[in-house]
């Protein structure tokens, strides 16, 4: 099929000059499945002394999804989490009613020349769980199940795909996995709701049809869809259930505009509970 929705993906400045790849949300459509948000991040060169570091910031009505093909994050939050990131372990966090948090250089890295790549995302969360309290899991890279299938390799890191279960708890429906294509790989893709593919690092295939590294491309409802590649590939697949239209500004979604509104008010009146040893604010842009 040659009409599959294409989302390229947009330049985005973070903080400090530090540039990703935005896919979603995109004009065309604001969201695959639960998935309203990805970006995908380096992969970067880091000098000794040079550090990657975002301050403290809210959230709302949302749940963070970070992983990593390279380095090292630490994450720290306001119901006091603190959590090293490395390649394959999936940090979810999902902020309810309300959350802090920080992602930062672990120390001992910064006096070393480094790499850093990988992704985050965010889930849009049930209507029942917008305000429920704020709360932070990490699953090690050790606990993903892998399987082979279709001449690739296969992690399934959030839902079930081939047989496999990952043992990350999501609030909805919601389908990751990162697919290691070989050449000569052909992957017919497990069904979902919604479902969107990203090639990370090289060009592979959807059927036919051709698809460069970097671009989300969105498949059809129901189709029997399947990946190949001629050469070696890394390729995300997002999906799920939906869940309908939500309003975002800056960190904060939700269903209603007056939730947002009043977010903005307590991050400016600074009624969020801190991260215990920050002391950084930034303001409301």
């Amino acid at each position: 099929m040659g009409d599959r929705q294409r989302l390229q993906a947009q330049a985005k400045d973070i903080g400090g000059g530090f540039m990703v790849r935005r896919s979603l949300p995109a004009a065309q459509r604001q969201a695959v499945g639960p998935f309203l948000f990805f970006d995908h991040f380096g992969p970067v060169e880091f000098g000794a002394g040079e550090a990657f570091d975002v301050r403290p910031h809210p959230h709302i009505g949302l749940a963070t999804v970070s992983y990593l093909f390279e380095g090292a994050l630490l994450h720290r939050d306001s119901i006091g989490a603190v959590q090293r990131i490395e390649p394959g372990a999936i940090n979810w966090m999902t902020a309810g009613r309300g959350i802090v948090h920080s992602e930062r250089t672990p120390d001992e890295l910064r006096g070393h020349a480094r790499r850093l790549h990988g992704v985050q995302l965010w889930a849009a969360l049930p209507e029942s769980d917008e305000a429920a309290a704020p709360r932070f899991e990490h699953t090690p890279a050790a606990a993903m199940p892998r399987i082979e299938a279709g001449g690739a390799g296969v992690t399934v890191l959030v839902g079930t795909a081939f047989g496999a279960t990952s043992p990350v708890a999501a609030s909805s429906p919601t389908l990751l996995l990162d697919i290691e294509l070989r050449a000569g790989a052909a992957l017919a893709l497990p069904p979902a709701a919604e479902r969107a593919v990203y090639g990370v690092d090289a060009p592979f295939r959807v059927g036919d049809e051709a698809v460069p590294p970097r671009q989300m491309v969105v498949l059809d409802a129901g189709e029997a869809a399947a990946l190949a590649a001629d050469a070696p590939a890394r390729v995300l697949l997002i999906g799920g259930e939906p869940l309908g239209h939500r309003f975002m500004w800056w960190n904060f979604v939700a269903r209603d505009r007056a939730r947002i509104e009043q977010a903005k008010d307590d991050w400016r009146e600074q009624r969020f509970a801190p991260v215990p040893g920050e002391t950084d604010f930034i303001p409301l842009p």
